[in-house]
């Protein structure tokens, strides 16, 4: 669900899209599931292939292609604005390399105290 046109690489990186799929499950109660996808350079995806005077020069070729991955938040609330934020900062700190744990960042989030429904966010 998470990738609904399928996973397929692409030679251009494209642009990272946000949405929302509510799964219900046997007792009809829904889940919220907010996505992120992003694409990601995907280097030397042949293997061990060197080019001529790659070793001399030591520099890493430039990526062809570009791979999608998913951040998925699941809930029993409806917040997606909350949600889009909270998987903005997780793409933030990783595709930035941030001096962050990703596990801490994590940990951090799901430790925060939800409002009430109808109450302010």
């Amino acid at each position: 669900f998470c990738q609904p046109g399928g996973w397929q690489l692409s030679k251009e990186r494209k642009q990272p899209t946000f949405f929302v799929v509510v799964l219900t499950d046997i007792d009809s109660e829904r889940h919220y599931c907010s996505c992120l996808t992003f694409y990601e350079a995907e280097i030397n995806l042949q293997g061990t292939k060197e080019m001529e005077g790659e070793e001399e020069s030591g520099l890493i070729p430039p990526a062809e292609v570009f791979a999608p991955k998913s951040l998925v938040l699941v809930s029993r609330l409806d917040y997606p604005e909350i949600f889009r934020a909270c998987l903005g900062l997780i793409y933030t700190v990783y595709v930035d390399s941030l001096n962050v744990s990703l596990e801490t960042l994590i940990a951090n989030l799901c430790s925060c105290l939800v409002p009430a429904s109808g109450g302010s966010q």
